[in-house]
């Protein structure tokens, strides 16, 4: 990758490995339902009036086909599913199903004739997968099917949406295209939240600080950097951030929530590493080959 292409790939990496610390501290005290939607609503706030004030409003809704399909992939139908699911499954679980995001993306990839998947980027996610079971663990008691196909939903529509954007949306700007989608999540969900806002009063400074961060950072920052990402690097080498972020959260749990620096984080940390500089190697075109064979004659 570019060397701004590693930039937002480890930026992403960061940004959207802490929600999972934000969240843990906000339904604590709220309702997931309440968490998803004030999580819109801040994003959008933020996002929306600076997509009408640079005049990207109009344009963009002009594809509002792909960016309704974005929209429910992206975020209405995956956060619903998974907030579902993780009342049933173990979090070590649903991470490790999540990680398989790249391998479905780069079958999506290859279907709709995306970049070659390489043997050696391959072994990179299989490496990065392996990496995320000794980080996580894997609790498979109690699992059952109907959530696990909750989640693999999931991972279908994380593995597609940016397909979407790399092939529908490469005219439409990332903030304008954000600030749509939280809007339209917001909407869906507020017939659910709204009744439960009454929530946020009783919800201490360090909740509530929390929402905030989640929607300013882990929202509104992250969707605008995700475009920039997919766009610099590609769909499937934009998703082995499901690799890293994992490990983010590991390690802010053992830095600020004082937990235990297991032999399972000692091992997987650096795999996962290794791992993503394996599955986000460049493929050489046929040009490049080229060169390096004259270059041997």
């Amino acid at each position: 990758m570019s060397r701004r292409g590693w930039l937002l790939f480890l930026a992403m990496s960061l940004i959207w490995g802490i929600p999972y610390l934000l969240i843990k501290v906000a339904v604590g005290e709220l309702t997931p339902v309440t968490v998803v939607f004030a999580r819109c609503v801040v994003g959008a706030a933020l996002l929306l009036p600076w997509t009408i004030a640079r005049g990207q409003l109009r344009p963009a809704l002009r594809h509002w086909r792909a960016l309704l399909a974005f929209t429910v992939l992206e975020m209405t139908a995956p956060w619903l599913l998974l907030a579902s699911a993780e009342q049933s499954l173990s979090s070590s679980l649903t991470g490790l199903l999540v990680a398989t995001v790249p391998f479905v993306a780069a079958l999506a990839g290859r279907l709709v004739g995306e970049e070659r998947l390489t043997a050696v980027r391959l072994a990179g996610m299989g490496v990065g997968v392996v990496g995320i079971a000794a980080l996580l663990g894997l609790d498979v008691g109690g699992a059952h099917l109907l959530p696990v196909a909750a989640v693999l939903l999931v991972v279908v529509g994380y593995a597609t949406a940016p397909i979407i954007v790399s092939r529908k949306l490469p005219e439409v700007s990332g903030v304008a295209a954000s600030s749509i989608a939280l809007f339209v999540t917001a909407v869906v969900y507020a017939p659910f939240a709204v009744p439960r806002l009454g929530e946020l009063g009783d919800a201490s400074s360090q909740a509530l600080l929390s929402l905030l961060l989640l929607g300013m950072v882990c929202t509104a920052l992250a969707l605008a950097l995700f475009f920039a990402l997919i766009r610099e690097v590609g769909p499937q080498r934009a998703l082995v951030i499901t690799f890293v972020n994992p490990a983010v959260a590991v390690l802010l749990g053992v830095l600020l929530l004082d937990e235990p620096l297991t032999l399972g984080i000692a091992v997987g940390l650096p795999l996962v590493l290794i791992g993503c500089v394996l599955a986000t190697r460049r493929n050489r075109t046929p040009q490049t080959v080229e060169a390096v064979d004259a270059a041997v004659r």
